[in-house]
C-alpha cells in the first residue's frame, strides 16, 4: 500500500496572529510525531503543486477568488477575508493548500498511489462558496471532490468530515448535488452554529451533545454512516480529518481518543475498499491541541498507510 503525504513551505508562512490557535505549528507538530513514531520511512512525501484559479472555481465564486488573491497584505499586516485573517503568504499557501487537493485526486485516480494525507494549510471545510470563514480559505475537501466528479467524471463520490465543528461549508457547496454524498458528525451549539439543516439523502450530518465520546460515535458510525455509504456506494472518498473532537481540544468538548480516529479511518478505508478500489484523499482540518493533534494525525495517518488495524 503506498500513501503519499502532500504539503508545502508555504503552509508554514500562512499565519493570522501570534496567538491564532490555527497556527503553522500544527503541521510542525504532526511531522515530528511522524518521525518520532518511525512512520516517515513507510510514506510518499510529495511537495503540493499551485492549483490553478480554474481548480478553486469549481467550489468557489470569482468574486471570493479574486478577493483573496487582490488583497495580498504587506509583511506583518493581515486582511480580513469574510471571517479568516489573510497575511503576506497566505494567497500562495491557499494555492498550495487547494493544489495538493488536485494532485492527490489525480493521482490516486491514476493509481500512482492508494491513497493520500494533504498537511496543508489554510484548513477548508467551513468556506462556502462565496465566504471564507472559521480559520478557513479555500474548502480543499470540496475542491478535490468537485475534481473527481467534474474532470474525472466520477459519478457517486463521498466526504467524510470528522471534526468537532460542523462542515457548514462543505454542506452548502454540495447540498443539491447528489453525486457528492457527505456524512459527518459535530457538536450541537458550537461553531458556526448549525447543523443538518438540509435534509436530504444524501447528507447525513450528525449532532451529538457535548461530552460524547468514541463510544457513542462508534454507533453512530455504524447506524448512520457506514448503512448510507455503502447505499450511496462512492467511487472514491475524502475525508475533512478533523481531530478537535479529542477529549484534551481547547475548542471542543467531546471526549474521542487517538484509538478511535484509528478505527473511525478502519471502516471508511473498508468502505473505500468495498466500492472505490480503496481511493481515499484526507486534509487536515482542526485540531488545537497540539499533543492529541500530533497522535491522532499520526494514527490516522498510520491506519491510512496499513500500519495499524484501527
Amino acid at each position: 500500500m503506498t500513501t503519499a503525504l502532500y504539503t508545502h513551505p508555504l503552509c508554514l508562512k500562512h499565519e493570522m496572529g501570534e496567538y491564532h490557535p490555527e497556527k503553522p505549528a500544527r503541521i510542525h507538530a504532526i511531522q515530528d510525531m511522524l518521525v518520532s513514531s518511525g512512520t516517515v520511512q513507510y510514506l510518499d512525501f510529495r511537495e503540493a503543486p499551485e492549483a490553478a484559479v480554474e481548480d478553486i472555481a469549481r467550489a468557489h465564486v470569482a468574486d471570493m477568488i479574486s478577493d483573496a488573491r487582490d488583497n495580498i497584505p504587506e509583511e506583518g499586516e493581515y486582511y480580513p477575508l469574510s471571517g479568516t485573517l489573510l497575511n503576506a503568504y497566505s494567497w500562495k499557501a491557499a494555492l498550495r493548500s487547494t493544489g495538493a487537493a488536485v494532485a492527490a485526486t489525480d493521482a490516486v485516480l491514476k493509481g500512482e498511489i492508494d491513497n493520500a494525507f494533504c498537511l496543508v494549510r489554510p484548513i477548508g471545510h467551513h468556506s462556502t462558496a462565496s465566504e471564507a470563514m472559521g480559520f478557513c480559505v479555500f474548502n480543499n475537501v470540496a475542491v478535490a471532490a468537485m475534481r473527481a466528479i467534474k474532470v474525472h467524471g466520477l459519478e457517486r463520490v463521498a466526504i467524510v468530515d470528522t471534526d468537532v465543528h460542523h462542515g457548514n461549508g462543505t454542506e452548502a457547496i454540495f447540498a443539491h448535488e447528489p453525486r457528492v454524498m457527505m456524512v459527518s458528525y459535530y457538536q450541537e451549539y458550537l461553531y458556526p452554529f448549525s447543523g443538518n439543516e438540509r435534509q436530504r439523502k444524501h447528507m447525513v450530518n450528525v449532532g451529538v451533545p457535548s461530552g460524547t465520546d468514541g463510544t457513542v460515535i462508534r454507533q453512530v458510525v455504524t447506524d448512520k454512516w457506514l448503512p448510507a455509504l455503502h447505499e450511496h456506494r462512492p467511487e472514491m472518498i475524502f475525508i475533512s480529518a478533523g481531530f478537535d473532537a479529542h477529549k484534551d481540544d481547547p475548542l471542543g468538548g467531546m471526549q474521542l481518543v487517538e484509538d478511535d480516529y484509528a478505527w473511525i479511518t478502519r471502516q471508511i478505508m473498508d468502505v473505500a475498499n468495498e466500492h472505490a478500489k480503496g481511493r481515499i484523499v484526507s486534509f487536515m482540518e482542526g485540531g488545537y491541541n497540539l499533543e492529541a493533534l500530533a497522535a491522532s494525525a499520526v494514527a490516522h495517518i498510520r491506519t491510512l498507510a496499513g500500519l495499524e488495524r484501527g
